[in-house]
């Protein structure tokens, strides 16, 4: 049996903070287990929260220095986070923060430089788990699936709700995985005109009434009908749905856009016919939402221990930093569309400090 402790890092497109999970794997027979020993998310400082969000419009002699600035705050939060936790993992595995994907153009791009990151917290770092796949001709994402198959095997479908929801699941030996549908990166756009960093519980949206009109154009959009692999970005929120987010008032706007993100996952899931449909991320926690997407699907919707709905996307980041370092698949064609699948990731060790 082998033994490895790793801290995984999680930026998401909502922007709710920074995750990072203290994991240790065992190993032994082929499998993998794992246990979260520690875990947090920092709410990011105001000016940080700004930062990333302009990023999308930032020009690149500005995006250059927030990449390696980004990079040397994530690594000082790791450093506090072991610190305070009286740890030494092996490894840092982090996603980073999505600024641009578009892998059409063979083109996505993840902010946090590995080496500045390194060098911060004093690990070292596995990241940019995207770009070689994308290079590749594939979609970059989801990144997910490969947890989902070899630590979340127990479930039929694995669906994460976060700034976009997406799913996987089995389908004749393949791992069939992909985007569904913006969810957070809009519910909380519209909690954030209210003063609110997010719709607790969905009460909000609970007391607004959805508006069928916008609702069929909501889910008229082509992405919808299109087959997999597919994934999405930020692009695709700001292109095609903010614009149609007014008119209405914003509980009206939050019901009916929870109605949409219901009915979209209700219908991805439904390529398995019944089962258990796992859900993490902070959509897990919109008690609303997740009685409409009940309502809408016959799967049973289980939702798991706080600890795995928080930071499942940190554990499976640590996973795939773990696989990198061990030269095994971790990126899935089946999933992301490229010809074939990928062990991919950066690895940065810290540089020796100057006397």
């Amino acid at each position: 049996m082998k033994v490895c402790h790793a801290i995984g890092l999680m930026s998401g497109s909502s922007l709710d903070g920074l995750d990072l999970a203290l994991v240790r794997f065992t190993i032994g027979n082929g499998a993998y287990h794992y246990h979260i020993e520690e875990a947090e998310t920092l709410p990011y400082p105001e000016p940080w929260r700004t930062r990333l969000a302009d990023a999308f419009l930032a020009p690149p002699d500005t995006l250059e220095r927030l990449d390696k600035e980004y990079g040397t705050y994530l690594g000082e939060q790791v450093r506090t986070f072991a610190g305070r936790h009286h740890v030494h993992p092996d490894f840092v595995a982090s996603h980073g923060h999505t600024v641009f994907h578009k892998p059409l153009e063979r083109f996505t791009l993840q902010i946090g430089d590995g080496q500045s990151l390194a060098d911060a917290c004093g690990h070292t770092v596995v990241n940019d788990f995207r770009s070689e796949d994308v290079s590749k001709g594939g979609q970059g994402a989801p990144l997910v699936p490969i947890g989902d198959r070899l630590l979340f095997g127990d479930y039929d479908i694995c669906l994460n709700i976060g700034g976009i929801a997406n799913l996987s699941y089995e389908r004749e030996g393949r791992r069939i995985a992909y985007d569904i549908c913006i969810a957070n990166q809009a519910l909380n756009h519209l909690a954030r005109r209210q003063g609110l960093d997010y719709d607790r519980d969905g009460m909000l949206a609970r007391s607004g009434q959805v508006d069928m009109t916008l609702l069929k154009r909501l889910n008229s959009h082509p992405y919808y009908g299109m087959l997999p692999p597919k994934s999405l970005g930020r692009e695709f929120f700001e292109q095609y749905q903010k614009g149609l987010l007014q008119g209405l008032s914003d509980t009206d706007l939050l019901a009916t856009f929870t109605e949409h993100v219901a009915l979209q996952i209700a219908l991805a899931a439904s390529a398995i016919p019944q089962g258990k449909l796992l859900v993490t991320g902070g959509g897990a926690r919109n008690k609303f939402l997740m009685e409409r997407l009940q309502a809408r699907t016959s799967h049973t919707v289980v939702i798991p221990d706080p600890m795995t709905i928080d930071y499942k996307e940190a554990l499976v980041f640590a996973f795939l930093g773990l696989l990198r370092l061990e030269g095994k698949t971790n990126v899935l064609c089946s999933v992301t569309g490229a010809p074939t699948d990928s062990c991919s990731g950066k690895i940065w060790h810290p540089r020796p400090q100057s006397q």
